[in-house]
């Protein structure tokens, strides 16, 4: 099969650098060829060693969130990225947010910006769920629980005293409907305080009050 079919059938993957080297693996100098690609529009480049289908022959992208699993690793979507996929905050997010267990990065790709913040293990585990896009991709992103625990933990000066400092937040910061936090997994956040690294006490006072809408 011609190398500009083979790369067409994955429109709508991310294509790492091992799978363009099998496709182009009856070439003498396969990354020699994805030069040309790139050049001649058939591959786009996102970042080193991650690739997508051209502007030349296809206008279709992989989902933003499948794609921002894979320009960092591990990683899923999270904060503003998630928080408003769940529908929790009315603003349409145009970079997208993910946690990982790596160092504090950033990419600017030709389908936007890409940052991601460092968690540790094993706080970082929890509360991640797996959404199928089609029966072939399914991309990695946090609960609407974990995705609040993880944008109080992240955000600088975030600290609460009372009741009423949680719901100025929500309501000022974020604009958030409190009563779409009423059906709220707690038992699950409230495990996963001990975890959590810092912050302990500003997540229980968030969760009481939760608990108490």
């Amino acid at each position: 099969m011609e190398v500009t079919q083979s790369i067409q059938q994955y429109a709508s993957y991310p294509i790492p650098h091992h799978l363009m080297a099998s496709l182009l693996k009856e070439y003498s100098q396969p990354n020699d060829k994805i030069h040309y690609l790139i050049r001649d529009g058939i591959l786009q480049s996102i970042r080193k060693g991650l690739y997508i289908a051209g502007p030349r022959i296809t206008s279709l992208k992989p989902d933003p969130f499948l794609l921002a699993n894979h320009i960092l690793g591990p990683s899923y979507v999270s904060l503003e990225s998630a928080l408003s996929y769940h529908g929790l905050i009315p603003e349409k997010v145009y970079e997208v947010s993910s946690v990982t267990t790596k160092a504090k990065r950033q990419f600017s790709t030709p389908l936007g910006i890409y940052s991601y913040t460092r968690l540790p293990l094993p706080y970082y585990s929890y509360g991640i769920h797996s959404v199928e896009i089609d029966n072939q991709q399914r991309f990695l992103i946090a609960s609407p629980e974990k995705a609040l625990f993880d944008k109080i933990i992240t955000t600088a000066g975030v600290e609460f005293r009372s009741k009423t400092s949680v719901l100025a937040y929500l309501e000022n910061d974020l604009r958030i409907d409190i009563d779409t936090l009423k059906n709220m997994d707690i038992a699950n956040m409230e495990s996963w305080i001990p975890t959590s690294f810092k912050k302990g006490s500003s997540l229980s006072i968030f969760i009481e009050t939760i608990r108490r809408q």
